[in-house]
């Protein structure tokens, strides 16, 4: 069996090879930029927007990560080619990228490193089994007690690898049903995001999400709106509460893995008329149409 390569800092090695010191900062501080893209048929869908996102984020964190974006862009395209002989040909991957300050100097100025940034890009089989059930039944969305992180403290556009925060709020929402998906609202109790997507509803025929004040600007949320505008489907960006959830026709999340998924119940309630809406299933076939996959299918035939 062939293994995978990874890219560590200019250097393509065996996954099973594949190390980073425990003083880095991205152990140390959670210090650490990411992006995770995916593949269509093993073609990436969007890379060089998740690049550019990438490298606003690292832009931000004021991480130099010792190439530009089309450099990144290029050994990106390298690793992604050692490694597609691992893939069959139905089946698609992740492409990750992690970067990190580098090596944690301890002492009183956490900024200050004994190297440049780590720079760790690699691909993974795109597991779909988690997620795949909810394009004919619909996922269970539950809102969770604990609050996202207000954009005062950490502008949530900034793509980072700490995820303690949506990871306790997981927690929550699985006392409630072990397979709800989240809904995390912000300080104010505006509806923000899930752990790794976005939120939409459908109410009197318009697509509503919350804007980028209180949540990422999602890649798969920005396709959303675009298919949503190839389809004549009136959207909106604006504030919403638990009650917009509450009384929608349809909800659906989105995310890089499954693209579209559609919610039927929201807090034990029933969303709608409790079924997969009209507008949901529209959005979802004009996506598999753009990228030539029928994405519904791909998830199904993992189970």
């Amino acid at each position: 069996m062939v293994e995978r390569k990874v890219y560590i800092s200019g250097e393509m090695m065996p996954e099973s090879q594949a190390r980073i010191s425990i003083f880095d900062s991205a152990v140390m501080l959670g210090d650490t930029a990411t992006e995770s893209t995916r593949t269509f048929g093993h073609i990436p869908f969007k890379l060089a927007e998740h690049v550019d996102r990438l490298f606003k984020s690292l832009k931000v964190m004021r991480i130099d990560p010792g190439c530009d974006a089309a450099q990144m862009l290029r050994i990106t395209q390298d690793v992604l080619k050692a490694n597609l002989q691992c893939y069959t040909p139905d089946q698609d991957c992740w492409i990750v990228h992690n970067i990190s300050r580098g090596l944690s100097i301890a002492g009183s100025d956490p900024t200050k490193t004994a190297s440049g940034a780590t720079v760790m890009i690699f691909t993974q089989p795109m597991d779909l089994r988690s997620w795949a059930g909810f394009y004919t039944s619909g996922c269970h969305a539950v809102t969770a007690m604990s609050r996202a992180v207000p954009a005062q403290s950490l502008d949530a556009r900034i793509k980072n690898r700490s995820r303690l925060a949506y990871t306790l709020a997981e927690a929550e929402l699985k006392l409630v049903d072990p397979a709800a998906q989240g809904v995390i609202l912000d300080i104010y109790g505006n509806v923000s995001e899930n752990k790794g997507g976005n939120i939409f509803v459908v109410s009197d025929g318009v697509l509503k999400t919350p804007t980028t004040a209180n949540c990422l600007a999602g890649m798969s949320r920005a396709t959303a709106l675009e298919l949503a505008a190839d389809l004549g489907i009136p959207t909106e960006e604006t504030i919403l509460q638990p009650y917009d959830l509450a009384t929608a026709d349809e909800v659906f999340f989105t995310s890089t893995p499954y693209c579209i998924m559609p919610t039927t119940r929201f807090n034990g309630m029933d969303v709608g008329d409790g079924q997969v809406g009209g507008v949901t299933k529209r959005l979802l076939g004009a996506w598999s149409a753009r990228v030539g996959v029928d994405i519904q299918k791909q998830g199904e035939d993992q189970l």
